[in-house]
């Protein structure tokens, strides 16, 4: 799995390495570049409750969130849900930028 929860010195986070993941094609159809930002985008909008607990340092090549080991777990089993999911990741950018929602990738 490319979702990874790490613990170093008592810092928690969650890594997710972008590139290769099943839902690549529907995040490009959509004209948005599947990027670390793009899926930080993602989980500020489709996981704002848990989103607002974390703090985030993503990059081009992996979305990276810090938090609380409960908060990373939430989050972890909420991203496995849709990482690998075109029809999951496109119902959620419909309903983004429905809402006027601006992914920053």
């Amino acid at each position: 799995m490319t979702i990874k929860l790490h613990d170093f010195d008592g810092e928690h986070s969650l890594t997710l390495d972008v590139g290769g993941l099943g839902a690549d094609v529907a995040v490009a159809d959509a004209g948005h570049e599947p990027n670390g930002y793009f899926w930080e985008g993602l989980v500020l909008f489709a996981w704002p409750d848990i989103a607002e607990k974390l703090d985030f340092n993503s990059e081009a090549g992996m979305f990276c969130a810090v938090g609380t080991p409960r908060d990373l777990a939430q989050l972890k089993t909420a991203l496995e849900s849709v990482i690998a999911s075109p029809d999951a990741v496109r119902g959620i950018i419909v309903r983004a930028e429905t809402s006027g929602f601006e992914f920053d990738d």
